[in-house]
C-alpha cells in the first residue's frame, strides 16, 4: 500500500472505519460487511493489510498525516462522520469505545 500521503479517499476511509471498529477489539461481521459495502474489495484487502501492521499510535498518526496532506472532506467532515456512526450502529448496539474512538477521531481531524 502507498504511504498515507499518497491514499485515495477510499483508502483513508476504510482505514478510520477499521480503526473505529478494532476499538473495543473486536470487529463484528457487521462491521466488517459495513466497511466492505463502503469500499471495493482490494481497496479493503490492501487498508486491512496496512492496519494490521500498525499500532494505535501508527494508525492515528496515519490519519493525522492524510487529513493533512489532503483536503478530501474540505473541513466538513460530516459524510466521513455518517459513515463512522452507520459502522458503528451495524452490529444492532453501540460500544462504548467505538464511541469514545469517534469523539477522539473528531477531535483530531477538525484540529
Amino acid at each position: 500500500m502507498n504511504t498515507p500521503n499518497q491514499w485515495t479517499k477510499k483508502e483513508l476511509v476504510a482505514y478510520i472505519l477499521l480503526f473505529i471498529s478494532n476499538s473495543d477489539l473486536q470487529q463484528s461481521v457487521e462491521e466488517t460487511n459495513y466497511i466492505r459495502s463502503r469500499v471495493d474489495k482490494k481497496t479493503y484487502t490492501n487498508v486491512y493489510k496496512q492496519f494490521n501492521k500498525d499500532n494505535d499510535y501508527q494508525c492515528i498518526q496515519n490519519i493525522i498525516k492524510v487529513v493533512k496532506t489532503h483536503n478530501y472532506y474540505e473541513n466538513d467532515y460530516a459524510e466521513l462522520f455518517a459513515d463512522i456512526k452507520l459502522m458503528i450502529y451495524a452490529d444492532g448496539e453501540s460500544n462504548e469505545m467505538e464511541e469514545a474512538t469517534l469523539s477522539f477521531i473528531r477531535k483530531i481531524l477538525k484540529e
